[in-house]
């Protein structure tokens, strides 16, 4: 099963595929799409449409994984601008009928760190660990991309060892 993960963003936004055989994950690709901050917000949004677009067809990822929204009540905006980002890949999905899971950055952090509050960098060495990689993924935006990605393929890989069992 080959995923990949997004963390969606109007500046950036990170990407991870990988790929697991049902025992070993194994990095594919990995990297950002970088819309530029002084663009008009339909600009940034073509930029975002194109980048996703090309990475979902060179990648030929079965499934795609991406962060929930959150808000926090001090910055609602927040949410909304990364709900912009959210819209395209989700349209891209659409348009290439590949499906889309969500999960919550809790759930994220919990799959990976066992910590539903763990900090960047405890996840940034979990998938630098999981990965077998020799550094840790920078940006962070690439490391919570390939978080994303490997939340995903252990909650599919629990689905798939209940309907077998």
């Amino acid at each position: 099963m080959r995923v990949i993960g997004f963390d969606p963003g109007l500046k950036i936004t990170g990407f991870g595929v990988i790929e697991s055989n049902g025992k070993e994950i194994e990095l594919v690709q990995a990297g950002i799409i970088k819309a530029k901050a002084n663009q008009e917000l339909s600009e940034r949004l073509k930029e975002i449409y194109l980048g996703v677009s090309e990475i979902l067809k060179e990648t030929k990822a079965d499934e795609i994984a991406i962060e929930d929204l959150y808000s926090h009540y001090k910055h609602p905006r927040t949410a909304i601008l990364m709900g912009h980002a959210r819209g395209i890949i989700f349209l891209v999905a659409g348009e290439l009928g590949i499906k889309v899971f969500s999960y919550s950055a809790k759930r994220i952090k919990k799959a990976l760190t066992g910590n539903g509050s763990a900090s960047k960098l405890q996840v940034q060495r979990c998938v630098k660990a999981r990965l077998g990689l020799k550094e840790l993924p920078k940006p962070a935006d690439v490391a919570d991309a390939l978080a994303v990605a490997i939340c995903h393929l252990n909650q599919a890989q629990k689905h798939l060892w209940r309907e077998r069992n």
